[in-house]
């Protein structure tokens, strides 16, 4: 007899969600009550488990589809059994025990456990983070890990250290202006969809943070002369900012990307707009590949845009 893997109830208001990972695979044997799927929603993620035991035959709806509430994800088929155990190879060998030192325990101290003891949204989120599972403290039945004490042990960790140090992704092969896209899960698409309503819906304030400017300009002071003498122009504060601004885009990559239908592209080269008046108002031509390019090609650059744009001559590209 064939069980069939139906979506479940998701919540009010819920009416549909996405696949976001199956834990077994066709020709899998599964146990009743077994978690087989995980759903994604607006809101929550599920796990739909085996209403009986017996062999996954077929998975209806394949990862990162969408669904909704009563569509079959899958089939078990019942009659079929667990798999045989192979016959053990030569003569037995006789078990001899084994003394075990004795382990002590601290009191209170939640046990640790292995990746395999935590819950999928657990292990997910971990994955995500890159947060170790065998260090984190299981509170779940039997000691499972939960998404709960996944989150608790990354706030511990972030109160306990705040200066962390960050990873800057792979800088691409010259001449590489690559794109890499992100599919966007359900609950991000609501997220990117419900701020962009606020943006338009709603007054937006600016808000501005100082910054130190000293050593900059303590710099500029001592080498602007020999720079003008060397390059042929002045060294100003705009290389400065543009040469910041690619560092912090690649210290946090998700920031240089854009949004395109339910994709996110993380674009892997880095083009910096300069705000330029003039007489038809205020222009912003864009200095492209600005990571390859120096502080005197910068300024060079910035000179000639502005140039252009008092002469009315900037081109589409």
């Amino acid at each position: 007899m064939a069980i069939k893997i139906v979506v479940p109830e998701l919540g009010e208001s819920v009416l549909e969600a996405t696949v976001s990972r199956w834990l077994k695979k066709e020709g899998d044997f599964v146990n009743a009550g077994e978690v087989l799927v995980e759903l994604e929603t607006d809101k929550v993620n599920l796990e739909v488990g085996a209403k009986g035991a017996g062999v996954l035959q077929k998975i209806s709806v394949a990862e990162g589809g969408d669904v909704k509430v009563g569509d079959v994800l899958g089939t078990i088929e019942e009659k079929a059994g667990a798999p045989k155990e192979a016959p053990p190879e030569g003569r037995p060998v006789e078990a001899k025990p084994v003394e075990k030192e004795p382990v002590q325990e601290t009191a209170g101290e939640a046990p640790r456990v292995s990746a395999a003891q935590a819950t999928p949204v657990a292990s997910r989120v971990a994955r995500e983070n890159n947060v170790d599972l065998s260090q984190v403290p299981g509170t779940g039945i039997e000691g499972r890990v939960t998404r709960a004490d996944v989150e608790q042990y990354m706030q511990g960790k972030t109160n306990g250290k705040r200066t962390q140090a960050v990873t800057v992704p792979r800088v691409p092969a010259s001449g590489d202006r690559s794109e890499e896209r992100v599919r966007m899960s359900r609950r991000r698409r609501t997220i990117a969809q419900r701020l962009l309503e606020a943006k338009q819906n709603t007054a937006m304030l600016t808000t501005f943070n100082e910054i130190d400017m000293t050593a900059v300009m303590d710099l500029r002071r001592r080498r602007n002369e020999e720079f003008q003498a060397k390059h042929g122009i002045k060294l100003g504060f705009s290389s400065f900012f543009v040469k910041a601004s690619v560092s912090a885009l690649k210290a946090f990559p998700q920031i240089n990307a854009e949004i395109a239908e339910d994709e996110i592209v993380l674009k892997h080269y880095y083009d910096i707009g300069m705000a330029v008046g003039s007489a038809e108002g205020l222009v912003v031509p864009v200095i492209r590949d600005a990571d390859r390019m120096s502080f005197a090609e910068i300024e060079k650059y910035i000179k000639d845009l502005v140039a252009k744009t008092d002469q009315g001559k900037l081109s589409i590209e």
